[in-house]
């Protein structure tokens, strides 16, 4: 596959697509290079990226979600590696720290579940896992981002030194302080802090007779602030050890950077892998919010969308909660081109840029809306000529521009490619830029070219049910309210409906009368018949959805009757089974009321135990033995049968969990408004509007003009979005 041009992908509105997905991934990093994603050139390393995407998606409906990815970028780290004798901060040990963690989570998890995500482990399985670098850092670095006193030995001796010098500090201030106020020298607040010491509040009128160093003195000048003479020593001394503590730190930083610049490549590929993680996550965040799959690929050139979706108008209607319209449609070998026709806002631009945006996405690694039983191919070019591309600085006009755009179709245009453009033809006199196109259009049907054109050219229409290998097709449009239906159905051409549509939007009939008069009478009832087919496609569409609807509700009728029919038929057989069994139960009542009334007049019990235990053994007589094994096999059965229920159960609970929870996780990956210094804003749940001062990490800083507050960006909203 070849490089598609950029022209082509801003025909098709690749760049929105490109920048919804930025929006949905974690990282800074991940967001730049989503908005790099170009067409794959190699179609292996596309199936590959397909296929993790796919595997990913699949992770939302499954128990085994895959580990957060998130990640600081290191490109300045990695950029200080390079250069030797350079120290890293406190702050890049601990982002180089995180990465190599975070890639040690994934790769134990996705060794755990390969199975499920086999592609997923394979990307990460390539990469060499160094414990050495987290834990070199952990040994110098604790959770809160200060050296440890363990990092060296010289380190731990300085800093007890330290502490033993502050408390001296600490012992001699506090004498001073009170031998001061007892000699009533201090203010009331009797201490305060000056450039980080502890110094005493002395009365003006006694500085002199307190020894010490003058720090200051308050606004009034009423007090002094002195730092006691016996602190002054400890106070000299703890600042050569704090000297001494700054140069060990910095050894071990240095020490420990070089320990780690031997693993700047791996780095590099752990931040690699962590931000691809990121667009795949952002990719397969998309397809479920616009229930994208990975059709089937095939390799005998054939291009079949079903019920295919424009995923930019899907995911906009879809916040809207307005019905979206899918479109399908096929091209192969036997059917190569494709010219719609039909009347103006029927949705043919729609159909068109639905399948070259579907077609670049796919060729991009993205899922895409289509049914699961699609097919697709992939094209080595990707020609579109769509919109007017009027261009003042080059001084051509939109036909012009069209001629040159064809020149290049024609330089590029092969077996493997895939050409799409819209109003065929149009820009000059329609009888000559009309026979122009059609010339065009037979070069691209003899170099086999795959291809779908609107037009409303009759020539066109004409030569594509002439050509073996092309066809018509046309949009649906309703000839009663004149409204387009969106739909589009292969096999014949569709009508303009000009005059139609004309005397609708109240154009006198007189004048489109005199309009009709005016071009061949051919063309009108060329036109007229092409209508009238349309009308009766219409009707026949119709006819067919209402028989089919009344199919659909006879067979639920006659299903409902036959289940009807079976529960009477099982509540007879159950009344019976009662019935027989309550007629067996009064002839045994019977035979052993007559067995008791015979006892009660003789009195005699031996009779009486006889005609009972012919009674009981000519009962056990009717019952069918079964045998140990039987009876285990029934209660197996019922066993079984119970759990099969319970399953069922537990299924139904699942599903309804997934759906709460797709549901949340749609509504919290609903694209958010990017913010900007200056925008004026809201918080989601206030009313108050300020504006943004600063950005920094996802938190910005609002003013409301008497305050100012800092708050996440998750948490505003737009004013100015809303007024437009």
């Amino acid at each position: 596959m070849q490089q598609i041009h950029p022209k082509t992908l801003q025909d098709l509105e690749f760049p929105t697509v490109l920048n919804q997905i930025a929006l949905r991934c974690n990282t800074e990093l991940g967001k730049a290079d989503a908005l790099n994603i170009v067409p794959f050139k190699q179609k292996e390393e596309l199936m590959h990226v397909l296929g993790e995407t796919s595997e990913y998606l699949a992770s939302f409906s499954n128990d085994n979600r895959i580990p957060n990815h998130g990640f600081d970028q290191i490109n300045s780290e990695l950029g200080l590696l390079k250069i030797d004798n350079s120290t890293l901060e406190i702050a890049g040990f601990r982002k180089i720290g995180g990465i190599c963690k975070t890639v040690a989570i994934h790769q134990k998890f996705f060794k755990k579940f390969k199975e499920y995500y086999p592609l997923l482990f394979e990307k990460i399985d390539a990469l060499e896992l160094q414990p050495d670098i987290p834990g070199a850092i952990d040994e110098v670095i604790d959770k809160f981002g200060e050296i440890k006193d363990s990092a060296s030995t010289e380190l731990r001796h300085i800093r007890t030194q330290i502490n033993e010098v502050r408390g001296k500090i600490n012992q001699s201030f506090g004498a001073a302080l009170g031998r001061y106020q007892s000699l009533d020298f201090l203010d009331e607040i009797r201490e305060s802090v000056v450039e980080n010491r502890r110094v005493l509040a002395v009365k003006a009128m006694h500085r002199k007779k307190v020894k010490g160093t003058v720090m200051g003195t308050s606004k009034t000048g009423s007090i002094v602030y002195i730092v006691p003479e016996a602190t002054l020593t400890y106070t000299r001394e703890l600042g050569n050890l704090e000297f001494e503590e700054k140069e060990e730190v910095q050894r071990i930083l240095n020490q420990l950077t070089d320990t780690i610049r031997p693993y700047r490549d791996v780095l590099m590929d752990y931040q690699t892998y962590l931000s691809n993680t990121d667009i795949t996550a952002a990719k397969a965040k998309y397809a479920n919010e616009m229930n994208g799959i990975l059709p089937e690929v095939n390799e005998e050139r054939e291009l079949f969308l079903r019920d295919a979706y424009h995923p930019l108008l899907f995911l906009s209607n879809k916040r809207k909660n307005e019905k979206t319209w899918p479109q399908t449609i096929k091209l192969h070998q036997e059917n190569r081109i494709i010219v719609i026709s039909g009347p103006n806002a029927g949705g043919k631009s729609i159909t068109l840029k639905t399948i070259g945006l579907l077609q670049v996405m796919l060729q991009s690694g993205m899922l895409i809306p289509v049914h699961e039983r699609s097919s697709v191919c992939f094209f080595d070019k990707i020609l579109t000529d769509i919109g007017d591309n009027q261009s003042i600085e080059n001084h051509l006009s939109t036909y012009s521009y069209r001629l040159k755009n064809m020149n290049h179709f024609l330089r590029k245009c092969n077996d493997k490619t895939l050409f799409l453009i819209d109003e065929f033809g149009t820009g000059s006199d329609p009888e000559l830029g009309g026979a122009l196109a059609e010339a065009f259009l037979e070069v691209f049907y003899e170099r086999e070219a795959y291809g779908v054109i609107t037009t409303h050219y009759a020539n066109l229409k004409a030569l594509a049910n002439e050509l073996p290998h092309a066809t018509n097709a046309n949009m649906l449009f309703n000839s009663k309210t004149l409204e387009p239906t969106f739909q589009l159905v292969l096999g014949e051409a569709g009508s303009s409906f000009t005059f139609e549509v004309a005397q609708k939007n109240g154009i006198p009939y007189s004048l489109i009368n005199k309009a009709k008069k005016k071009i061949e009478r051919g063309k009108v009832r060329f036109d007229a018949t092409i209508a009238k087919l349309q009308k009766e496609r219409s009707k026949m569409v119709e006819t067919g959805s209402k028989l089919k609807e009344e199919e659909i509700k006879a067979r639920e009728e006659s299903e409902r009757l036959e289940q009807l029919n079976s529960k009477i038929k099982s509540k007879l057989e159950s009344y019976q089974e009662m019935y027989d069994h309550n007629q067996r139960m009064i002839q045994l009542g019977n035979k052993v009321n007559t067995a008791a009334e015979k006892y009660f007049i003789d009195k005699k019990k031996r009779p009486l135990i006889s005609e009972m235990l012919r009674i009981v053994e000519t009962e056990n007589s009717k019952r069918k033995k079964t045998t140990a094994k039987k009876a285990k096999a029934q209660q197996e059965e019922k066993k079984q049968v119970a759990q099969e229920l319970e399953q069922k159960i537990k299924k139904v609970r699942v599903e309804k969990k997934i759906k709460k929870k797709k549901e949340i996780q749609a509504e919290k990956n609903k694209p958010r408004p990017v913010f900007k210094v200056g925008d004026r804003v809201r918080l989601l749940d206030g009313k108050a509007v300020g504006t943004i001062d600063t950005l920094e990490k996802g938190k910005a800083v609002v003013n409301y003009g008497m305050f100012t507050t800092n708050v996440s960006v998750d948490q505003l909203d737009l004013v100015e979005a809303k007024k437009k």
